[in-house]
């Protein structure tokens, strides 16, 4: 039983008359056995609550920034009349700070065998599962007295996917891929190693793209012209290791990583090429392989939902092997991982041969944009001591980059806002010059 603030309010105006006029048990017993009585009867009236009966419905899966609708539908078989306040618990994620209490907490009346349906509105602020806790339901009598009070457990599951804000990157990398392939009206020849076909020479063309045995059957001397490669495999290796846990700004590196990975994989499904997902740090984590085109992006935007970091150190031989494993014949390995100097010397560099042999290896890391502001900063002695540490820290990352160079890897270093974008143009960059 629960007892309301208009009981309280009752109990408290019948102790006036009692202390002025018949300060005494009999004064005392007067005022509460009729309210006793009453806040009984009340209880007695409520609708009760272990019989309603519960169903859900609504969205099971939501863009981290959107909101998602669940419905709620509630029947009540009895004969009396709900008049109730009814809470619906989520994990404290499931909405932004401050506005809990607003959206969880509805005032139904449902008449007797009736229902009614409720809609509770989630905005997620974290990436992954968010489970329906349970729903607290209070039942009140028709004075406002008492009321009844349960609980039941609803379950529902609703998935939180990345927010994928690089998306309005992509009708601008698709129009330099449609000018790679030849399919607009600009004028340039289509770059690339694959034999698309033969056309007129024309003042200006290279002489090496002269087909002499074409030439031989016509009137007219033949070139060839190319295309970039399709159906190649790209394998993108996310690092789920202790690194990928730093925060950068406002999401940890994690985020931005697979961020760029969504925009990688929407670009290279649009040119042909088949794209494959792997996560690892001592094990892995998240695996999409052998997808088609139309299939490979919503699989990945549903593995990498609920991939939290682990804050492990990340075994770069097993990684390592379970790429090669993942890539049996020539691939572009895309590695999203940090550029910091001791997982990169003691890690990564040792088993790079066995990487680069037989792949393409590209290595694409989320800079800190606090470390260039750190190198601007002046006017104290405190400020010029940032500075050198800003600086330093950026000299130890073109270090590392330079090491990695070296080894024939391409190396993509960039802010979280300006990563995805960079990594699109670096996986351009290699299709042109048919290097994938």
């Amino acid at each position: 039983m629960a007892l309301t603030g208009r009981t309280a309010l009752l109990a408290a105006i019948g102790t006036l008359p009692v202390g002025i006029l018949a300060p005494n048990w009999t004064g005392m017993l007067a005022v509460n056995a009729p309210l006793s009585l009453a806040i009984l009867c009340d209880y007695a009236l409520a609708a009760p609550v272990r019989t309603l009966r519960f169903t859900r419905s609504g969205d099971t899966s939501v863009r981290l920034g959107d909101a998602a609708h669940v419905h709620l539908t509630i029947t009540n078989p009895s004969r009396r009349r709900l008049r109730a306040h009814l809470r619906d618990a989520w994990p404290p994620s499931s909405w932004l700070p401050g506005s809990e209490q607003a959206a969880s907490r509805h005032k139904l009346t449902v008449p007797a065998g009736e229902r009614r349906r409720l809609t509770t509105v989630l905005r997620p602020t974290r990436r992954g599962d968010r489970h329906a806790d349970r729903v607290t339901v209070r039942s009140y009598g028709p004075l406002g007295l008492a009321a009844r009070q349960g609980d039941h457990k609803i379950p529902w599951t609703v998935r939180v996917l990345p927010a994928f804000t690089s998306r309005k990157h992509l009708p601008s990398r698709l129009a330099r891929l449609r000018e790679l392939d030849g399919r607009t009206s600009v004028l340039t020849r289509g770059q690339g190693t694959e034999f698309d076909s033969l056309r007129e020479y024309v003042p200006g063309d290279d002489t090496r793209s002269i087909d002499w045995r074409a030439t031989a059957r016509q009137q007219t001397v033949a070139v060839r012209t190319w295309r970039p490669e399709r159906d190649r495999h790209i394998l993108i290796v996310l690092d789920t290791g202790r690194t990928s846990a730093g925060r950068v700004g406002d999401v940890p590196r994690l985020d931005a990583a697979m961020d760029a990975a969504l925009l990688l994989t929407a670009l290279a499904s649009r040119a042909g090429d088949r794209v494959d997902l792997l996560a690892y740090d001592r094990r892995v984590r998240a695996r999409v392989q052998g997808r088609t085109a139309g299939d490979v992006l919503p699989a990945l935007v549903n593995a990498l939902a609920p991939l939290e970091p682990e804050l492990i150190e990340t075994d770069a031989r097993g990684l390592s092997s379970a790429a090669l494993t993942n890539a049996p014949r020539r691939s572009l390995i895309v590695l999203l991982t940090s550029l910091e100097a001791a997982p990169i010397e003691e890690g990564l560099l040792p088993v790079l041969p066995q990487l680069t042999q037989r792949h393409t290896l590209l290595v694409a890391s989320v800079a800190d944009p606090h470390t260039e502001a750190m190198t601007k900063a002046r006017g104290t002695v405190e400020a010029v001591y940032e500075a050198a540490a800003g600086i330093q820290a950026q000299a130890q990352r073109r270090h590392t980059s330079e090491k990695l160079q070296r080894h024939g890897v391409t190396v993509v270093d960039a802010t979280p806002d300006k990563l995805a974008p960079a990594l699109a143009d670096a996986y351009l960059a290699l299709k042109a010059t048919g290097r994938l």
